[in-house]
Order: C-alpha cells, then sequence, then structure tokens
C-alpha cells in the first residue's frame, strides 16, 4: 500500500508548524509589498499559490532525521528544526520559479506557471511591450525574493545555535544551493546537446542531472541537514550521505515516470508535458536505447523527432507514450528505482536508528518512491 504522504508529514505537527510559518512568510511580504505603494500585490498571490503546495516531504526528512539523532519534540531546538524546514521549502519554490522559466512549462501543480500567468495579466491589462518577457520577468523575480526569505528563515532558525552546530548546518545548506544551481546549468547544457546519437552517454548525462539538481537536494540534503543540526559527527553525517543518494534517485525517477504516465488530476500538470518540453530523461535513453539495440528505427525515429515538440497534439503525446512503453523501458525505469530504493532501505536499517524516527523515516521513504503525484 502507498503510504499517506498527508498523514506521515503531519505527525509531530510538522506539516501545518511548517504551514504556520510559511504562511508568516506571505504576510510579512504582503506588507513590505504593501509599504512601497506599487501595484505589487499579484506578486504575494503568486508566493502564496505556491508556497499553498507542495508534500512537505524535505522539510519532514530534515525533521525526522533530527529526531532519529536525538532530537527532542517540543523544544526550542525542534522549532529551529522546522525553520529549517520552512526554509527549505522557500528554497524549493525559488528552483520551481526559475525552473519554470527555464522549462518555459505552463502549469505548476495544476495551475498556470507564474511566467504565464504574468504574461496573461500583461495582455489582459493592455500594457506596452512584449507579454512573455515581462511574465518572465517576474517570475525570476518571484525566485529570487523567495530565494532571499529561504535565508533570512534559515538564519533566523540558527540565530542561538552553538556556533559548531549553526556551522555544520551552514555547510550543507550552502553546497545544497550551489549544487542545484549547477545541476539546472548542467540541465540546461543537456538540453542544448545532441540527443539519440548516444543513448547510453545520454542515460548518464540525465542521471548526472537527476543527483546535482533533485536527488541531493530533494532527499539527501535534508537528511544530513537533520543530523547536523541534532550535534551528528561526521561519521554519521556522511552515513546520511550515503543512502540519502540513492532514494533521492530513485525519487527522481519516479518523478519522470509520472511525467509521461501520471494522472493529470494527481500531478497537477497535463500527461506528457515532459515530452512535450523535451526532458532529458533517464527513461527516454532508455526507451531510445532499446529502440535501437532491437533494430526498431520507427520508435527511435519517432521520439527523436518528437522530443521536444511543443504542437504535440493530446494524441501524438499520447502515441510518443505508448511507444516508449512498448520498448519496456518503463519497467527498466522500474527497476532502477527499486534496485537504488533497495539499498537504501538497507542503510537506513543499518543505521540502528530507534522509534518512531526510524520507522517514519522508512515510510516518508517509501512515500518518495511509490507516489502517484
Amino acid at each position: 500500500m502507498i503510504p499517506d504522504v498527508p498523514a506521515l508529514v503531519d505527525v509531530e505537527g510538522v506539516r501545518p508548524r511548517v504551514d504556520g510559518l510559511l504562511e508568516a512568510y506571505v504576510g510579512r511580504l504582503r506588507r513590505v509589498l504593501a509599504a512601497t505603494g506599487g501595484d505589487t500585490d499579484r506578486l504575494a498571490d503568486a508566493a502564496a499559490q505556491m508556497l499553498s503546495g507542495g508534500k512537505r516531504l524535505r522539510a519532514a526528512f530534515c525533521y525526522w532525521s533530527w529526531r532519529a539523532h536525538g532530537g527532542v519534540p517540543g523544544t526550542p531546538e525542534a522549532d529551529a528544526v522546522l525553520r529549517v524546514g520552512a526554509a527549505l521549502e522557500l528554497f524549493q519554490a525559488a528552483a520551481l520559479f526559475h525552473d519554470d522559466v527555464m522549462d518555459d512549462s505552463d502549469t505548476r501543480r495544476g495551475f498556470p506557471a507564474a511566467h504565464r500567468e504574468f504574461a496573461r495579466l500583461h495582455d489582459e491589462h493592455g500594457l506596452t511591450g512584449d507579454a512573455g518577457r515581462f511574465g518572465v520577468a517576474a517570475a525570476i523575480l518571484l525566485g529570487d525574493l523567495t530565494l532571499v526569505a529561504s535565508e533570512e528563515e534559515f538564519s533566523e532558525a540558527l540565530a542561538g545555535a552553538p556556533a559548531a552546530r549553526a556551522r555544520a548546518a551552514r555547510i550543507v545548506f550552502d553546497l545544497m544551493r550551489t549544487e542545484v544551481t549547477i545541476g539546472q546549468y548542467l540541465d540546461v547544457l543537456a538540453q542544448a546537446l545532441p540527443w539519440g546519437a548516444d543513448p547510453r552517454t545520454d542515460e548518464e548525462r540525465a542521471r548526472q542531472v537527476i543527483r546535482a539538481k533533485a536527488a541531493r537536494y530533494s532527499v539527501e540534503h535534508p537528511i544530513v541537514l537533520g543530523a547536523a543540526l541534532a550535534d551528528a559527527d561526521e561519521a554519521e553525517l556522511a552515513g546520511c550521505r550515503e543512502l540519502g543518494l540513492p532514494l533521492g534517485e530513485a525519487f527522481q525517477l519516479r518523478d519522470d515516470l509520472l511525467g509521461v504516465f501520471g494522472d493529470p488530476g494527481a500531478t497537477g500538470k497535463p500527461a506528457g508535458d515532459d515530452l512535450r518540453e523535451g526532458k532529458r530523461t533517464v527513461l527516454v535513453a532508455r526507451a531510445l536505447a532499446r529502440a535501437s539495440d532491437g533494430s526498431d528505427d520507427g520508435t527511435a525515429d519517432l521520439l527523436r523527432a518528437s522530443l521536444g515538440d511543443r504542437a504535440l497534439t493530446d494524441d501524438a503525446v499520447a502515441q510518443l507514450a505508448d511507444a516508449i512503453a512498448r520498448t519496456g523501458a518503463p519497467d527498466d525505469v522500474e527497476e532502477l528505482i527499486d534496485e537504488l530504493a533497495g539499498r537504501a532501505f538497507r542503510l537506513i536499517a543499518a543505521r540502528g536508528w530507534a522509534d518512531p524516527a526510524a520507522s517514519q523515516l522508512v515510510a516518508l521513504a517509501h512515500a518518495a518512491v511509490d507516489r502517484h503525484a
């Protein structure tokens, strides 16, 4: 049975308390914007919409890793960890605002992506200039605002912490932000490089992007961060990195499958949007490799010609998804998810963490890799 994510992240009040911190940030943002006297309400609305979504898995991984390493609930230290969780969610919002611009995405969590919404507002109000450029500019600035907020929340969380703890946590947080930025560039570069001539090289490049852009910041760094906030030693931090990376890879590989075969009602994105956007995923690389190995030139040619075609109709997207499925590539990716997640579960068991933290982390790990959205 797939774990109930909302129920998991509600344990010990993680979600409601992080949500409360995010709502407080939006309130502060509205006051700052109002003080400017300009027409800026839409910025706060867009930030609120982005921050109202999400599963809070990053915050939960951080919190329960802290608990696994000796953190005690109901203490000032617990409040600080939850503020770090809010900082992680704010950083994710910043990354999503920017990522949607770079991918030229149409939707995010069932709503128009920010750059699309601001372009629409430009047209609706008859503003001068290019609506698309206006929307992109607004979305970039929204990403910048939430990035600033993430730093503020993190700094406030550690304001009263012992120097060694604050330093250890800061190292993890700064590395996470640097790696995601580098990963975004690697993703942009991968989109610009020739695709399909050597599917195995394509797959390795896709996994490199996954590790830098998604796996570490989605799972590994939140788990390591929680341990650092509990004053874990270097051996314990290394153990968290060892299990967090394969679990993060499995998390992103699941996301890639959902991007092609997911239910739009659950994912908040139209089915096949990843295909229209031309995302260079392990799934597509495996499909090309299998088509090439099987001398299925028709499927290989279809993939090369169709991937990244934004004019694809829904029927064409369905045809492309069916072609990918017929190669057996989705089964390959499922096997890879099982392999990576299995490694992570064995390493979690080997840590010898006490309950309830151990059980919660295992359940969160299952939620990350077994989800439908």
